[in-house]
Formats: C-alpha cells, structure tokens, sequence
C-alpha cells in the first residue's frame, strides 16, 4: 500500500543507520524530502525515529542485507510501494576490512566487501535509475572515497572496490550528461564513524589518527549533489591535498604511502 503524498521529494539513502549515510539522511529531511532509508542493522529503526523528531518528514526504514540480490530488491520493492518517484538517490552503503590479503583477511570478508560496495551499487542504481532518467529529472550521489585514488596495501579488495564505485559514477554522468539526471560522487577521507572498528582497524595509523565530522561530510556531499558537481573530496585540507596529489603520484609510491597508514600494528 502506497503512503500518503506529502508534496515533498523523496530520497532514498543506504547505509542510513549511522555514520556518512544518517547524517545524509539528515540533509534530506533538513532540506525538504521525504526519506527512505535502508541498512542491515538494528539500528535503522533508531535512526528513523531520530530523524522523525520535527515530525514533518516522512521516514520509512527498510531493514535489509545489501550483500544480497534478494536483499537490494527487497528495497527497490519498498521504494516502488512508496508509489512516489525517487527525486534522489544516495548509494552509501559500504565495508572494509583491514589487513593483508595473504595470512589477514578471510575470503568470506572480502567477498562481502564486494557484494555490498560493488555488486550492490550496480544492482541497485540498475533498478531505480531508469525511471529517474524516464522522467528527465533527478540527482544521484555514489560515496566513493580518497582511497579510490590510490592503490590499497592492506585494505587490497576495499580501495580497489571504491575505484570502481569512482569510475562506474563518472562513467554514469558522462551517459547521462543529457538526461536532466546528474551524478556526483563524495570522496571523503578518513570520517568518524564505525567503519575502522567494524573493518578491525583500530590499531592502524589511520585508524586511531584524526578523522573528520560525518555531519560535516555529509553536508559538503549533500551540496555537490545539489549543485550537480562532478564530485567532491570531503573533509579536511589534508583530504584535497591528498587527493590533488594523487594525480600526480606513481602507483608504487601510493602503494608504500597508504602501507604506512594501514599496516596493523602502524598505529604504535
């Protein structure tokens, strides 16, 4: 059964339940739409609630495994039974983990990190982007990462899935550039969220040094995609500067740099 039209635009974000996704979630509602959000945690029900609280917005969680096909279209259905056009799409769902591939990692983990930052992104952008484009109008944001820009010692099977999500949304606004549709991807460096725990980081270099404000990165990702900017690298100076640099930096050199950033043990 479809809900109510409220007259506000509607929004869909994933990896909602905390950290980049719930406060993009929160730039939703703050500006204007309605929110549908997903994630595969507890949490999601939480943060709806939370970002009901002005009472004006109408929030519907979807609690979902995105590392599954039957998981991504269990949210595209809960999108088509709003029965309202998606006027945004925010694809943030993600994970890491940390250490080598070789003797670290487990192949099941790795695995995950593609079905949920690859096959996930295609799958679902495959879904309920036709319409967007059918209708001539809409504005889709892919987080993507600084670490797409660099070759990832350590965090191997993750940079590499962020340098697809990197190129599969710049392709995408080069195909759409005609469309009324504009793409736009967030690169933010190293955020305060519960990623570094979850990817079994925390004894690394970058994950117990600084890290910038998810609200903060999530604003400055919100007003790219708003302004329809190719993308944008979020966060601290340090952040652009690494990134600027990047284009300039051999691979082999990108490689030993991010080693000593996420080698366990760096943090010591």
């Amino acid at each position: 059964m479809s809900a109510p039209t409220t007259g506000r635009p509607l929004a869909v974000v994933t990896g909602a339940s905390s950290g980049i996704g719930y406060e993009l979630a929160g730039q939703f509602v703050a500006h204007g739409y309605d929110v549908v959000i997903a994630a595969e945690d507890p949490g999601i029900g939480e943060a709806a609630e939370h970002l009901r609280r002005d009472g004006r917005a109408q929030v519907q969680p979807v609690r979902v495994d995105l590392a599954t096909f039957d998981g991504v279209a269990a949210l595209a259905e809960a999108v088509d039974a709003t029965g309202r056009p998606v006027d945004a799409l925010a694809v943030n769902a993600g994970r890491g983990a940390g250490g080598a591939f070789v003797g670290d990692t487990d192949l099941r983990d790795e695995l995950n990190i593609i079905d949920v930052n690859v096959t996930s992104t295609v799958h679902l952008t495959k879904r309920l982007l036709p319409a967007m484009v059918e209708r001539g109008t809409g504005r889709v944001l892919f987080t993507s990462s600084i670490a797409s820009t660099m070759p990832g010692a350590f965090q191997a099977v993750y940079n590499a899935s962020k340098s697809f999500v990197q190129s599969f949304a710049e392709a995408l606004r080069n195909e759409l550039k005609d469309t009324g549709v504009t793409v736009t991807s967030l690169m933010p460096g190293p955020t305060d969220t519960k990623f570094f725990e979850r990817a079994d980081m925390t004894d690394t270099r970058v994950g117990a040094g600084s890290k910038d404000d998810p609200a903060t990165v999530a604003a400055q990702g919100f007003e790219a995609m708003m302004k329809g900017e190719e993308k944008v690298v979020a966060g601290s100076l340090k952040n652009k500067v690494q990134a600027a640099a990047a284009r300039f930096t051999p691979d082999r050199l990108k490689s030993e740099q991010h080693r000593k950033m996420a080698e366990p043990g760096s943090a010591d």
